[in-house]
Order: C-alpha cells, then structure tokens, then sequence
C-alpha cells in the first residue's frame, strides 16, 4: 500500500511549534497550493493544507520557515478524528512531513571587505553572449 504526498507551496502563516508531555518537539503550519488549471472565470483556486513535522525537522521548520516562504514537503496523508467540547466528532487531514525542503533562499549576511558581488544584469562574458 502507498500513501505519499508531495507538495509545493507557500506558507500561509508561521509555524507554530510547541512540545509533547514527553518532550517531543511537533511544528504545524499550512502552505498554500495552487491547483493546476483554472475555474470558469480563468482563475487558479488554491487549497489550503495543513502540514505537521516532528522531532529535529519541526525545529528546523520553526527556526527558518516564516509566512510566504516556500517550502517542498514530502510525507503521507493523516486523517485523524477527534471529539469538540461539545460532543461533536470532526476529522482533520493533515500531511505529516517525512522531510521538508526550504526553497526560499535565507537573508544574506550584511556584505563585507571580501564579499562576492554579482555582475550588473546584461553584463557579458568573453564570448559576447549575455549571461
């Protein structure tokens, strides 16, 4: 049996980290991926998808995702029920993250003395094509 999930998107808000009883460390956050085609009126509808990574990979997430940032996530589909205060059982599908790719480049470090600065865009090399 196969139960595997790949997303790209951007994270609709930081991710929240906390701790279980026993110390575990569980981040959740959503990103936000745009459907591949468009609806009646040329748009792209998005969908909304609840991510949860553990251990060393939610304090990564914590420490370097923020809202916006893109982010691949890699794991299964989870749905889970539970019961409201009220009596009222809801289910949650959620993705927990086996691995999670940053692909929002961190903020440089302030430029120093022997900091590497890129050509002016146009610029060419020695061949005459621009780069």
């Amino acid at each position: 049996m196969l139960n595997r999930v790949v997303l790209i998107g951007r994270l609709t808000r930081d991710p929240e980290m906390r701790f279980t009883p026993s110390g575990v460390a569980v981040a959740n956050f959503s990103i936000a991926c745009q459907r591949p085609f468009t609806n009646a009126q040329g748009e792209r509808e998005v969908d909304f998808i609840d991510v949860v990574a553990w251990r060393k990979q939610a304090e990564n997430c914590s420490q370097y995702l923020r809202k916006g940032h893109m982010a691949a996530i890699d794991g299964r589909l989870q749905i889970r029920s539970y019961e409201t205060q009220d009596g009222q059982r809801r289910k949650v599908a959620e993705v927990v993250a086996d691995s999670v790719e940053f692909l929002t480049r961190p903020q440089a470090a302030p430029a120093g003395p022997d900091a590497f600065e890129p050509e002016p865009a146009g610029e060419t090399y020695e061949g005459g094509a621009p780069f």
